[in-house]
């Protein structure tokens, strides 16, 4: 089993990364089936179906097929072209990507939420479909966004065409307990079996270029996020608190730094300026998924700013450990909200930034496979129940905890010889179970929990 680390990490746009980047994917696919066809399409249409139509709206899902039939994608989206060419399409009620002829696309007919069918893969689903000039359905495509900006087709869902087929690896782990076995046999850490994994795929220059980019948008969203106020968009109000939050600790500096709760703040603001950013439709990098992208960066600016030793050569070491994590969560699991709650989102995000923090600190490959069980374990049964569909509240503040648990749970890990009784393999299964057996209310839907119980317009 291998998946990249560019697989778990990828650069793109807020709100979602199954609800937002997912479908943006996809309509690229779609755009690039039409391209490869035989047929000339006169226009376009796209029907969501279960969580993608139920929370589609305050994912801004919405706006992202319409720009992805356009044309745009999220690794180079651009803000102020989108806002451009969706007024265009709005006007001419169509759309021109490259390489195909303007095809019609109304979005008040074309875009079609349907809240009554759901579709057998997956809880994100949704169908393209092109049309000739009398009407007629010419290409008709499913695909399912399956978190963390991850795309199928219907086919290849049922092929399980979402495993690794390239060619093997030096060290291709399946489970935690064969990683850490093969980090002992080996005498490597899980950091430098996941590079040489790498290195299998791709040069040194590109992988070593791939991470230092991965950690500059990641930093660089941390910083607007602190220097940023206001509201937030989509009718709930929200205000941003990060900056506020930040200004506050810098002003105090020297007077109650001392006070351990402190430390606590100084990890929550960094988080919720990454999902402050990521709730404004921002620049985020999924980790693994857009609703849970603060805590990765969040728990490696926290050991960069505040702890001593700490070097910014090491962030590759953190991100290829984390990385290793979230792929076995994957794997064996989920990290789609949609499918598992939000123990797949925020949950999986603090078992992979604590294995990245156990690692830069010199933890061996056991303490780091227990400090992402701690951590993995303490989100179990989390729901994802998000206010009108927004990737708001609770999921902002939601990060800031999944960053203080995190740090928590490396610590511990780091304090005992890596001897533990719940191995991260069990932690892993618990989740896919409990997520399999959760309420379609609480995965994503705004159905139940918070999304019922709370005031919201």
């Amino acid at each position: 089993m291998f998946l990249s680390v560019f697989e778990m990490f990828k650069v793109g746009i807020g709100p979602s990364s199954s609800h937002t980047m997912g479908p943006m994917v996809a309509a690229a696919r779609f755009l690039d089936q039409l391209r490869a066809g035989p047929f000339t399409p006169a226009s376009v249409g796209a029907v969501l179906h279960g969580s993608l139509a139920f929370t589609g709206k305050g994912h801004a899902t919405d706006r992202a097929v319409i720009l992805g039939l356009a044309g745009f994608t999220p690794e180079d989206f651009d803000a102020d072209a989108a806002e451009a060419t969706l007024s265009d399409i709005a006007a001419r009620r169509s759309v021109a990507p490259e390489g195909l002829p303007r095809m019609g696309f109304d979005p008040e007919k074309d875009l079609r939420f349907d809240y009554e069918t759901a579709l057998p893969g997956h809880a994100n689903g949704m169908v393209l479909l092109a049309r000739d000039a009398q009407g007629d359905t010419l290409v008709q495509q499913v695909f399912y966004s399956v978190g963390g900006g991850f795309v199928l087709t219907d086919r290849e869902l049922a092929e399980g065409a979402d495993t690794d087929t390239g060619p093997p690896v030096p060290y291709p782990f399946k489970t935690a307990a064969q990683m850490v076995e093969m980090a002992e046999s080996s005498g490597l850490s899980i950091a430098a079996m996941k590079r040489k994994n790498e290195l299998s795929r791709r040069s040194g220059g590109d992988l070593d270029r791939g991470l230092d980019r991965i950690w500059q948008v990641m930093a660089a969203c941390i910083d607007r996020g602190l220097t940023t106020d206001g509201t937030l968009p989509g009718g709930l109000n929200v205000r941003r608190r990060a900056a506020g939050i930040f200004d506050a600790l810098k002003a105090e500096h020297g007077r109650n730094q001392a006070a351990p709760h402190v430390m606590l703040d100084w990890m929550s603001a960094y988080a919720m300026a990454v999902n402050e950013e990521n709730a404004a439709g921002g620049q985020v990098v999924t980790a693994p998924t857009n609703g849970a992208a603060g805590v990765v960066p969040a728990t490696i600016r926290y050991w960069l700013d505040h702890m001593p030793g700490a070097s910014r050569r090491q962030v590759p070491e953190f991100l290829l450990t984390a990385a290793a994590i979230g792929g076995l969560v994957k794997h064996n699991a989920s990290i789609s909200g949609a499918e598992c709650g939000c123990q797949a989102e925020v949950g999986s995000a603090s078992a992979m930034a604590a294995a990245g923090l156990c690692a830069v600190l010199g933890g061996t490959p056991r303490q780091i496979e227990n400090a992402a069980e701690i951590a993995l374990e303490h989100h179990l049964g989390m729901t994802c129940d998000p206010i009108r569909g927004l990737v708001q509240v609770p999921c902002i503040e939601r990060n800031g905890l999944g960053t203080i648990k995190a740090v928590s749970a490396a610590s511990l890990a780091l304090r005992g010889d890596g001897v533990h009784l719940v191995p991260l393999d069990a932690a892993i299964e618990t989740m896919r179970q409990t997520g399999n057996d959760m309420s379609e209310k609480y995965k994503e839907t705004s159905l139940g929990g918070l999304a019922v119980n709370v005031p919201n317009c």
